[in-house]
């Protein structure tokens, strides 16, 4: 158990509506694991044996397609759960897992959470907190259909490094390319325009965002 678990839900969109008496539970269970850049979590089509709460850093969520190429679904960040999938449908991982940078994450094995499932009073606020992280998707998707690429980007950019004009990150154009919703080829030529009207550049790891662009 952490104490830091609960503080960690509440940053959290699947856990932050959860008791604090059940937040305290589920902290219980939890084990906390550091993870280097570029470590693998789980592959896809292991045996689920846990579930994962990304506490510090990025993880990136990929697929093989039948080509060989990796597809990437999504890139979590901090205070968000992954690999839920085998709770509900196939016991096996249907993602590959890698950290995009050094961090933490808490570990949460399937079989002590479905005990906690056991109970209708933990049952019932996860199911809860489950309709809210449906309803959060379902605004996702609204946001994707109704903003451009630039806006999400720069959306993106201020929900995870704040406003400030010079941003250090250890992500490549293409996890921000995948956690925006667009390809590698569609961002590059973007940061391109951006970079000539003076709007944004990306040298290395550090980006520069000039003050009249800033969200």
């Amino acid at each position: 158990m952490t104490a830091s678990a609960p503080r960690i839900f509440d940053r959290s969109d699947f856990f932050q509506s959860l008791t604090p008496k059940n937040k305290n539970r589920l902290s219980a269970i939890c084990l906390p694991r550091s993870v280097r850049r570029k470590e693998v979590l789980f592959q896809e089509g292991d045996k689920g044996n846990a579930i994962y709460l990304c506490v510090k850093g990025s993880v990136q969520l990929h697929k093989t397609a039948p080509s060989g190429q990796e597809v990437v679904i999504k890139v979590v960040r901090t205070g968000e759960l992954f690999a839920e999938a085998i709770l509900f449908e196939k016991d096996r991982y249907p993602v590959t897992a890698v950290a995009l940078e050094s961090g933490s994450i808490y570990q949460i094995p399937k079989t002590r959470f479905n005990r906690l499932l056991d109970d209708s009073e933990f049952r019932d606020d996860f199911i809860d907190n489950l309709m809210h992280k449906l309803r959060y998707l379902a605004d996702q998707v609204q946001f994707l259909t109704a903003h451009d690429v630039e806006d999400r980007l720069f959306r993106f950019l201020k929900d995870r490094f704040g406003n400030g004009g010079n941003i250090h990150t250890a992500l490549t154009k293409k996890d921000v390319a995948a956690a925006i919703g667009t390809t590698p080829e569609t961002l590059s030529r973007l940061l391109q325009k951006l970079n000539e009207a003076g709007r944004l550049s990306w040298k290395g790891r550090w980006i520069r965002i000039g003050e009249e662009t800033r969200i």
